[in-house]
């Protein structure tokens, strides 16, 4: 039955392709009503394409599949437009800049773009801003409808963990506590000598030598095996400087030194279209000499013959003298930004720090060391020295020591219980109705077919 029905689909595709073609979308079906909301099949053909697009393999029917969640969506959209929710413009704006950047950087530019679409740019624009309008009151009625549950008690997270079946909790992966004292070195001097080096090979650009040359014998970026090329993209996929300053340059012509988290950058433009360009640079991120390094190592090293001497404790000489403003107050306790949960697995630790926390026993404090801070794509380069406070062995999680971990998975089974039951109450009281097309579609759910 599913060949049947795929065979159908795959007619029907190129049929609407065809149609679209001719009439410029005129003509068009309504393949399902959701209340007072009507779904075409060019949008699910759209959304099956998009889907495609991104790589998305359905282990059902497709069409089948993006149709059942627009139906979805649409019982969320009609209860929004109930509650009279607003949409935030920005929001919207926003997504529509991610996908059309996301999608001509992946085809190589609006005309292979609206060569496999089959669209105009503007059509598919003001198609897909329809859709993310949609979009954003659908996720903000999700978002009421998970937010009018209760917050849980602690009596209730205890309830939930011993009524879950033990094999049912998450295994939590070995943690660990430490604590840091961190300096940065000469980033002043290193960032001069960067730029110096760049102002040279500006002139030497000038003066006739290639630029993909210097950038494959110089240049920080992966792009160098490429000659410095980053290929036709969308400026937004770049830091503001960059991009700005790539798509001010004529073709040919070299930037002055351009600055931005990565580094320090020069930028030869290859070619501009529309919002989107191809441009060379030679990446030059600030490198310190072993001078630099044995400075701040020795300084860190007598710390730490101080510490193990009790003249004075970590947490004073982390307030002293650590260079990392987060763990400093915390007396160089370090913790997670978003949390400020102090114990990290594995894989949430930078691998210069797991390389030196992995042989220490608690309460010992490491050798100086090179590392890396949390700024720019790739971090700056740090020295430091650190202390193991503490390691959780892996474990099943537990109710005493794992507590905020139940809480989260209890909020979210009790927020998708609530979604699952919205969904089932408004299929009961909203109208719906679904055209033959689609009469064998195995959908998920009951209660489409009334």
């Amino acid at each position: 039955m599913f060949k049947k029905i795929t065979a159908i689909f795959v007619i029907l595709s190129f049929a609407m392709g065809a149609m679209a073609q001719k009439y410029d979308g005129v003509i068009d079906k309504t393949v399902a009503v959701v209340g007072n909301s009507v779904i075409l099949l060019s949008e699910v053909e759209a959304e099956a394409q998009m889907m495609q697009f991104n790589g998305y393999i359905s282990n059902r029917n497709l069409r089948c599949e993006v149709l059942e969640n627009m139906m979805i969506s649409k019982l969320f959209y009609t209860q929004a437009v109930l509650d009279s929710l607003t949409v935030n413009p920005d929001n919207v704006n926003a997504a529509l800049a991610d996908r059309m950047a996301n999608i001509l950087s992946k085809l190589g530019g609006e005309a292979a773009v609206e060569e496999y679409f089959g669209k105009s740019i503007s059509k598919l624009e003001q198609q897909w801003r329809n859709i993310f309008l949609e979009q954003s009151l659908v996720q903000d009625m999700q978002r009421q409808v998970a937010n009018a549950i209760p917050e849980m008690t602690p009596r209730q997270v205890k309830e939930f963990y011993e009524n879950s079946p033990k094999e049912n909790l998450p295994i939590i992966p070995v943690q660990y506590k430490y604590s840091q004292i961190v300096m940065y070195p000469d980033v002043r001097k290193a960032e001069m000598e960067a730029r110096e080096k760049l102002l040279d090979f500006r002139q030497r650009i000038l003066d006739g030598e290639r630029f993909n040359l210097l950038a494959t014998l110089y240049s920080d970026c992966p792009s160098a095996m490429r000659g410095g090329e980053l290929g036709m993209a969308s400026k937004s996929l770049y830091w503001p400087a960059f991009s700005d300053a790539a798509m001010a340059l004529k073709e040919g012509q070299v930037s002055p030194i351009v600055e931005t988290p990565d580094g320090y950058h020069l930028i030869q433009l290859i070619k501009r279209e529309g919002d989107m360009f191809n441009a060379r640079h030679i990446l030059l991120k600030p490198k310190y000499s072993e001078e630099d390094r044995d400075s701040v190592f020795a300084e860190l090293a007598q710390l730490k013959l101080q510490l193990q001497a009790d003249t004075i404790t970590f947490e004073q000489a982390a307030r002293l003298h650590s260079q990392d403003a987060q763990s400093k107050t915390n007396g160089g306790v370090v913790a997670d930004v978003n949390t400020g949960a102090p114990l990290f697995e594995i894989d949430q630790l930078k691998p210069a720090d797991y390389a030196m926390l992995k042989n220490l026993e608690p309460g010992e404090i490491s050798e100086p060391f090179e590392s890396t801070d949390n700024e720019g794509r790739s971090g700056n380069v740090v020295y430091k020295i650190v202390r193991l406070e503490e390691v959780v062995p892996s474990h099943p999680a537990s109710y005493e020591s794992d507590f905020n971990v139940l809480l989260d998975i209890a909020k979210n089974q009790q927020m998708m219980e609530a979604i699952e039951k919205f969904i089932s109450e408004k299929q009961k009281v909203t109208y719906i109705v679904i055209d033959p097309l689609f009469g064998n579609c195995d959908f998920e759910r009951e209660g489409w077919v009334k």
